[in-house]
């Protein structure tokens, strides 16, 4: 994969921290002249829409939040990165943007109403998540066509994709809480440590894309002790918002 832009690493730097300034980070997009269209596209969507058009990456700062805009900029400069790879026919680039990003913007959902451990990392680890079957096609496609007929990553590799995503976060140094999230959310009870009563990162990931491979059984949000009239307020906020980024990560 290509390297980091200077402002992806960033943007990325930023998840080490608790507060963003807005002043920077409107800076730093502002740099990236096709980040920052997108991000004004965005923000004068249907969704977004207010009276007269944002016309400024500072005004959809205040109106958009700080964290939003930072994860929206985040999902748009990785995904363009993808989008450049050379990949196996039988890849479809589309299809697993779309997945790492619903799967971020959900559990970026998920970790705004209930107490998270390092819930501020939810959106990337749902983004990275599967980062590690992108590698594998990308750099083994033979394994990977293997493993797409059903043969075990075990088997063919000798470990699974979500220790290969852990350990390509640990390489790109993203916080440490975000590369055990995305190892273990496959098994989110297997994280060692404890969260002080918080629920683990690892299991918002995981319920974010059970969720969406079982095709909406809600029984993975409510799992995370969300009741089923919030469950469903979440959920319709959550379709609302990947309507509104889903042709920024096609």
């Amino acid at each position: 994969m290509q390297p980091f832009s200077v402002i992806l690493n960033r943007l990325l730097a930023m998840l080490a921290g608790t507060d963003v300034d807005y002043a920077r980070l409107g800076e730093m997009i502002e740099k990236d002249t096709v980040i920052a269209a997108n991000i004004l596209q965005l923000v004068n969507s249907a969704m977004y829409g207010r009276r007269g058009t944002v016309n400024s990456i500072r005004h959809a700062l205040t109106l958009l939040g700080v964290e939003k805009v930072r994860n929206a900029a985040l999902g748009m400069s990785i995904t363009r990165i993808w989008n450049g790879a050379q990949m196996p026919a039988s890849w479809s680039m589309a299809r697993f943007n779309m997945h790492s990003a619903s799967v971020a913007i959900l559990s970026d959902c998920i970790a705004q109403r209930i107490p998270v451990s390092y819930g501020e990392g939810a959106f990337i680890a749902g983004l990275l998540h599967d980062v590690g079957e992108l590698l594998i096609a990308l750099s083994l496609p033979r394994e990977y066509e293997a493993i797409t007929a059903g043969e075990s990553e075990m088997i063919i590799l000798g470990l699974e994709h979500a220790e290969l995503s852990a350990a390509a976060l640990g390489i790109w140094n993203l916080p440490v809480p975000i590369q055990t999230a995305v190892l273990h959310h496959h098994n989110p009870s297997a994280e060692p440590g404890s969260t002080d009563g918080e629920i683990r990162l690892a299991q918002v990931v995981y319920a974010a894309d059970q969720y969406l491979n079982s095709e909406g059984h809600v029984r993975f949000i409510i799992s995370l002790g969300i009741d089923k009239g919030a469950a469903a307020v979440l959920l319709e906020e959550f379709a609302h918002e990947r309507e509104a980024m889903a042709k920024f990560f096609r």
